[in-house]
């Protein structure tokens, strides 16, 4: 399964839509996760195709959290560059607000008039993304990533290494 950036991007829209509190790169990576992951086990697959990674904090989407970083970084990627398309295609979708706090770089999701597609997910897709939402949209990136870690699957797999 290959990462599905537009279906990222119309969840973003949906969480924008739906008010999700401080939505930033580090909630979103968290929520993208919990969809999948909870998508995988009642379902038995992932919606995004996206590979989460353990680190100290929290499961981390491999490609997105690259991409992320280039972002943050502002850094001038070759035209033959995949990472290009894909920041290519989450820009068709919404805007990224590049925040430079004391320690770290946050990215902010602005919506623009692209509004959210159902039509790009199946039904139990879109029920996995709502449940998920809904259940956590008003908790901190904090308390969201200590919620990962309640996850059997999270605690067993090794520092750096694939969750799901």
């Amino acid at each position: 399964m290959k990462l599905n950036i537009t279906k990222i991007a119309n969840a973003i829209l949906y969480m924008l839509d739906n008010k999700v509190s401080q939505l930033n790169d580090k909630k979103l990576a968290i929520l993208l996760f919990l969809i999948d992951y909870n998508h995988l086990e009642n379902c038995g697959d992932k919606i995004f195709g996206e590979v989460y990674i353990k680190n100290n904090r929290s499961p981390e989407p491999k490609t997105l959290t690259n991409i992320f970083d280039v972002i943050a970084n502002s850094e001038d990627l070759e035209e033959d560059d995949e990472r290009l398309y894909i920041i290519q295609e989450l820009l068709d979708h919404l805007d990224i607000e590049v925040l430079t706090k004391a320690k770290y770089i946050e990215l902010k999701f602005l919506k623009m008039e692209e509004g959210f597609d159902e039509d790009l997910f199946t039904k139990e897709e879109f029920k996995t993304i709502n449940k998920i939402v809904e259940k956590y949209k008003s908790e901190t990136p904090r308390k969201m990533a200590n919620i990962c870690f309640s996850i059997d699957k999270v605690r067993e797999t090794e520092k750096s290494e694939v969750i799901i």
